[in-house]
């Protein structure tokens, strides 16, 4: 790559490695970023998740102390995530190129959605948590629970950004706890999917792979993961989520124009 790019590679990954930690949907920096620069939608996606490996081990390291007492539920949710992201990157790997092309417009306008409403989720889960008369407890919903993590895990498998945001309003309803408990185990799930999906990409898309790529947003992500485990909270969503809406509207320009040609 050369060196203007494999900057612009390297600050995205940093970004994305922070937010993810806090907010997820850091793909949304980095898959723009790497569109933009030339990159496959394929080869950017697989490339991209597998770089950001490094930094979803980051934050669920620097949010252990939130998974105290939690083993059981772990236990319990993340084969589920883990067979949803082999299901995902099946679809990946096996649909043909063109649905991709027409399937990820669509998921980054589902992401956007999900990030620009990520504050109602939020609000909507804080107000179920301070009645829990009214809240849904994970003991009596636990297969559905158990689903849609699942799919949640396909959602991540495939396309990667904002299976966090999706983990976390997920997690937020059904398990009983705090919103950092609900991020903490959203952490260790999206690790784990991302990792199998990686595997996956490994053993049946070796060629798709840009290594160069991986390299970048490995050590940038993972630098940022400790940052946004650690400092992140401090910065403010709303200027997060401006940014991230921006980059993801550049995207998918991108992504229609290569349509249309």
């Amino acid at each position: 790559m050369e060196l203007l790019s494999s900057i612009l590679v390297f600050f995205a990954g940093l970004w994305a490695g922070t937010i993810n930690a806090v907010v997820g949907s850091g793909t949304l920096v980095t898959f723009p970023v790497l569109i933009a620069l030339g990159v496959a939608p394929v080869t950017a996606s697989i490339s991209n998740a597998m770089g950001l490996v490094a930094g979803n081990a980051a934050g669920a390291w620097g949010y252990r102390k939130e998974l105290k007492g939690r083993g059981q539920q772990l236990l319990r949710l993340l084969p589920a995530s883990l067979l949803g992201g082999i299901s995902g990157a099946w679809l990946l790997l096996n649909l043909p190129e063109t649905v991709f092309h027409y399937a990820a417009p669509i998921l980054i306008v589902l992401a956007l959605l999900m990030v620009v409403f990520q504050p109602r989720l939020q609000q909507w889960v804080r107000a179920r948590e301070e009645n829990p008369e009214h809240a849904l407890k994970d003991k009596s919903h636990g297969i559905l629970l158990i689903v849609l993590v699942y799919f949640a895990g396909i959602y991540g498998g495939y396309f990667v950004a904002a299976q966090g945001i999706l983990l976390v309003g997920i997690l937020g309803v059904f398990m009983t706890g705090t919103i950092q408990n609900a991020n903490a185990m959203k952490n260790i799930l999206v690790l784990g999917v991302n990792i199998v999906a990686a595997a996956s990409y490994l053993l049946f898309a070796f060629g798709r792979i840009n290594w160069a790529v991986v390299a970048i947003i490995a050590v940038s992500s993972l630098i940022g993961g400790v940052i946004g485990s650690k400092v992140g909270r401090r910065l403010s969503p709303p200027v997060l989520r401006g940014v991230i809406f921006a980059l993801g509207l550049v995207a998918l320009g991108f992504m229609i124009a290569n349509l249309v040609k």
